[in-house]
C-alpha cells in the first residue's frame, strides 16, 4: 500500500527533484501525483511500499535540516550582496501588485472587524 511522504503544497520544483533523487539514491520506490486542476488536492510524493516509510521519514528529516541550513545561508548571502528580494525591492519593481495586496488585506481586515464595529455602534 502506498504512503504519502511529501505534500507538494508550496514545494518548489527544485526540492521535488532533490527529494526524488534522494529516494532513488537510497533505493526507495516512489511516485508523484500532480495537483488537481481545481485546487482540491496539492499533489504529493508517495512511497510505493508502506514499510519504507520510517526509513524515508528519517532521510527526509536529515534532508530538510540540511536544506534549511543551505537556504538560510543563500538568503543571508543574497541580503549581503543586495540581490535578495525584500519588501522595498518588490515595491519598487511592482508597485501596483503591492498596492493591490495591501488593499486586499485591508478589505479582509475590515470585513472581519465589521461585526464588532456594528455591535459597538
Amino acid at each position: 500500500m502506498a504512503k504519502l511522504l511529501l505534500n507538494l503544497r508550496n514545494v518548489g520544483e527544485d526540492e521535488i527533484r532533490e527529494v526524488g533523487e534522494l529516494l532513488d539514491h537510497h533505493g526507495l520506490a516512489w511516485y508523484r501525483t500532480e495537483p488537481s486542476p481545481w485546487g482540491i488536492s496539492n499533489g504529493g510524493l508517495w512511497l510505493r511500499d508502506n514499510t519504507d516509510h520510517p526509513r524515508a521519514k528519517a532521510l527526509m528529516a536529515d534532508y530538510q535540516a540540511e536544506r534549511g541550513q543551505r537556504m538560510r545561508a543563500e538568503r543571508e548571502a543574497a541580503l549581503r550582496d543586495g540581490s535578495a528580494e525584500t519588501f522595498a525591492t518588490l515595491l519598487r519593481r511592482r508597485p501596483l501588485y503591492v498596492l493591490a495586496g495591501l488593499l486586499g488585506m485591508l478589505a479582509a481586515a475590515a470585513l472581519v472587524l465589521l461585526p464588532f464595529m456594528l455591535l459597538r455602534g
